[in-house]
This record gives C-alpha cells, sequence and structure tokens, in this order.
C-alpha cells in the first residue's frame, strides 16, 4: 500500500521532514518513490518556508490509492490540497494512566447493570420485525407464483430446529464419559 507520510532528516533536535511517497512497508525513512514536498515543524506557523508541497504530484498519488498519514492529511488540508480530517475525540488524554484504570473499574460494574436495561430494547425491535414481514406475506398472495417460494422456504426454516437437539445430544453423552473414568479409578485403588 503506498502512503504519503514524512520522512525525517536534520539533525538531533533540530528534524526537518520531507513529504515522500512511499511503499508503507518500508522503513520511516528509507527508499521512497517521490518526494512530493517538506515540512520544517521550527519555523512559525505563519512563515512560508515552513511547508512546501508539489500539489499537482500529491493530487496524483491520491489518485493512484495513495493514503496519507494523519499528520500528512493535516499538512495537505491546511493548504486545501484535500479537505481536512477530523479531529479525533480522546477527553481522556491528559488523565493519568493510573486514574483511568480506576475510572474504568468504577464503570465496568455500571455497564454490567446496562446490558439488562438494554435487553427488554432489543426484544421491542423483534416485535416489530413480524408486521414487517407480514406486507410481505401479503403481496405474494396477490400473485401465485410467487407465493409456492415461501412454502418451499418454510421446511427450510424447520431444518435448524431438527438439528438443535443433535448438537445437545453430544453434549449429553460427553458428561457420563467424564463420569466413566472416574468410577474406573476408584476400583484400581481398592485393588492396591
Amino acid at each position: 500500500m503506498l502512503k504519503i507520510r514524512l520522512s525525517r532528516g536534520g539533525t538531533k533536535k533540530r528534524p526537518v521532514y520531507k513529504v515522500v511517497v512511499a511503499d508503507s512497508r518500508r522503513a520511516r525513512d528509507g527508499r521512497f518513490l517521490e518526494k512530493v514536498g517538506f515540512f520544517n515543524p521550527l519555523l512559525p506557523k505563519d512563515k512560508k518556508e515552513r511547508v512546501g508541497l508539489e500539489a499537482e504530484r500529491i493530487k496524483y498519488w491520491l489518485g493512484q490509492g495513495a493514503q496519507p498519514t494523519t499528520r500528512v492529511a493535516r499538512i495537505l488540508g491546511e493548504n486545501d490540497i484535500m479537505s481536512m480530517p477530523v479531529n479525533g475525540n480522546n477527553p481522556h488524554k491528559a488523565v493519568p494512566k493510573k486514574e483511568r484504570k480506576k475510572e474504568e473499574e468504577k464503570a465496568a460494574p455500571k455497564a454490567e447493570a446496562t446490558p439488562k436495561a438494554e435487553a427488554p430494547k432489543a426484544e421491542a425491535p423483534k416485535a416489530e420485525a413480524p408486521k414487517a414481514e407480514a406486507p410481505k406475506a401479503e403481496a405474494p398472495k396477490a400473485e401465485a407464483p410467487k407465493a409456492e417460494a415461501p412454502k418451499a422456504e418454510a421446511p427450510k426454516a424447520e431444518a435448524p430446529k431438527a438439528e438443535a437437539p443433535k448438537a445437545e445430544a453430544p453434549k449429553a453423552e460427553a458428561t457420563p464419559k467424564a463420569e466413566a473414568p472416574k468410577a474406573e479409578a476408584t476400583p484400581k485403588a481398592e485393588a492396591k
């Protein structure tokens, strides 16, 4: 998969990035297909020299299926080459990890109580579903050839019901097998 991403350059503590089109399997600063711009984060945002992009080449690679990384998508959005990406919502980003875990533990018991309340709500749509199926059943009655098709479907629906008891039967057989070795183990102990 092709990616439009940043490739780091510059010296220690003074980064300068190239905006490149590269295969996603390649290393960050490794081989790339084409350099399509640069980004210097050390310069102020209002300076023109902070970002340089070749808009036509970027649009070409986007057309070829290249996916920009989140940072590059934001840079492209600021320069009106593509639409600005939606900001992620992480309200707990600044909260220390230990405190987040405590909050999750407190929320877990509350989460167990909510599925019970949601269960009746889930049953309500099931009650509405047969109402929706009833008009479909009336339509085939008007046309005789279509009326035969639902009859053919009815035996198919009954077949899975017949399979369900078969699935329960092996479970019943498995428990006596488990008990049988226990019974064999006690006579051996008595024989000694």
